[in-house]
């Protein structure tokens, strides 16, 4: 791990780097599970609170390192429940993270990038481009964020790194912070309750498969034929259905997990039964599972979801065919829930002031 510059992040430091850092200042290695038990355990805002780490390594910790570096910059609440933050980072530039409530579930959904370089034509995450790969502790400073706006008795059940970015480019900085979500003396969550989704990049998948954690893999679909796949995630015309559906079989062969296929449902464009037809040839004889998501509106898109009819008969085709298949709820609608909305109004906005006379 490189050099710690004065008011580093602290969730860049994983528990090794954090325990060398302790003993370099004369301290027991164990202060570093103290500490970390208050970041992820105890939801701590300020080094200061943590009481019971002796005063003056609160106060070299405090010198040298932040344990919240960006700043919340839009706070909004959704009537079921959902929220989503929008965080503006040392730079200047934005992600999003979202938390989500089920009955008995609270799921976390996380950035990896700021914006995104895949073009799926239905995201507002990509209409701008890619800037940059966020770093290990931006991707985990959001679900400490988000951590903290449940109640006392509220834990995070799931993570999702389903947010703005396509994690499988960014994996130096998404697998450490998979890793200390995963840990017992971080977050503790389960393998099986870490879901990444990725648009599909057979390198990163195999990459993520060698890695040795059995994560869920979620394959953004959303098409299944390569023709229509290409006018809906362009960067498929490098790639191509087979090499995913290859990647994808050796990741569930090397791991025992299941696969997702998520499938955003496009009116007029991807939801004929005769699409769902050809969705289950694909998927009918492997271990695999579609999420069909209908599509959650955007402002400068002129796409919407197929009407509940509709979704209704592709899935029926897709079970007919032997495919277990779930059909999303929309979630936080009324709050542009939808990747990428929050950050593509604050550049807008953004965009416009600079320009007012």
């Amino acid at each position: 791990m490189s050099p710690v510059a004065a008011t580093a992040r602290l969730t860049d430091l994983d528990r090794e780097a954090l325990s060398a850092w302790c003993s370099k200042r004369g301290a027991e290695s164990y202060r570093a599970d103290q500490i970390r038990r208050w970041v992820f355990g105890k939801r701590v805002n300020d080094i200061d609170a943590m009481h019971d780490v002796p005063a003056s390594l609160r106060t070299k910790l405090q010198e040298q390192f932040v344990l919240f570096e960006s700043k919340v910059v839009r706070h909004q609440i959704s009537t079921d429940r959902t929220e989503k933050l929008l965080l503006e980072l040392h730079d200047g530039e934005h992600v999003e993270c979202v938390l989500m409530r089920e009955t008995s579930r609270r799921t976390v959904c996380i950035s990896t990038q700021v914006g995104c370089a895949m073009g799926c034509v239905f995201c507002a995450s990509g209409l701008n481009g890619v800037k940059r790969n966020l770093a290990t502790g931006e991707i985990l400073e959001q679900v400490l964020r988000l951590d903290r706006l449940l109640k006392a008795d509220e834990r995070i059940t799931n993570v999702v790194v389903m947010g703005i970015g396509e994690p499988l480019a960014n994996l130096r900085a998404t697998l450490p912070a998979l890793d200390t979500l995963n840990e017992k003396g971080a977050l503790g969550l389960g393998a099986r309750r870490i879901t990444v989704s990725t648009v599909g990049l057979p390198e990163g998948i195999r990459a993520l498969a060698a890695h040795g954690k059995p994560y869920n893999l979620a394959v953004s679909l959303h098409a299944p034929n390569d023709e229509l796949r290409n006018r809906i995630v362009p960067v498929n015309a490098n790639i191509g259905l087979d090499a995913i559906l290859a990647a994808a079989d050796e990741y569930f062969e090397k791991t025992g997990r299941r696969v997702t296929y998520e499938y955003v449902l496009l009116r007029g464009i991807n939801d004929e039964v005769e699409h769902a037809k050809q969705l289950g040839t694909l998927l009918r004889d492997r271990n695999a599972h579609v999420n069909l998501i209908p599509m959650n509106p955007v402002e400068p898109l002129n796409l919407d979801a197929p009407a509940a009819v509709q979704m209704t008969k592709f899935v029926e085709r897709l079970e007919q065919a032997g495919v277990n298949v779930t059909l999303r709820k929309r979630k936080g609608a009324d709050i542009d829930a939808a990747c990428g909305q929050l950050r593509l109004q604050e550049q807008t906005v953004t965009l416009e002031s600079s320009i007012t006379p």
